[in-house]
């Protein structure tokens, strides 16, 4: 499971680390899949050949932080952290528990979201 980084618990629940790949056109339905089945996207991540390991908090809980976030990225000439690396990204998800992660990650996988 190459695109499973690793699995953490906190005093909220469960966090995994995904490596996911898609266009811009994608991000939508993306963190969609993820907050659908209650998961929490907390960041993205993208490692940059001259800067490394570049971070951006997102906490994006629900649809309506999701609709927000993208009302900001579309107003604003700023690009996705993933456009930098042509799609390719890290994403630290949340969830209440294991069998929450594991829906989360079979529909991203479904989706073609997902490296392997």
């Amino acid at each position: 499971q190459g695109y499973l980084l690793n699995t953490a618990v906190n005093g909220r629940g469960l966090q995994t680390v995904v490596a996911c790949c898609h266009d811009v056109g994608q991000i939508e339905e993306e963190i969609g899949i993820i907050v659908d089945h209650g998961g929490k996207l907390l960041d993205v991540i993208v490692e940059h050949p001259v800067y490394g390991e570049l971070r951006g908090k997102l906490l994006i809980a629900n649809r309506r932080d999701l609709a927000l976030f993208l009302a900001q990225l579309g107003k604003t000439a700023a690009r996705p952290l993933s456009a930098l690396t042509g799609g390719v990204h890290l994403h630290t998800i949340e969830a209440a528990d294991q069998a929450a992660l594991n829906e989360i990650i079979e529909a991203l996988l479904n989706k073609g979201f997902l490296l392997s």
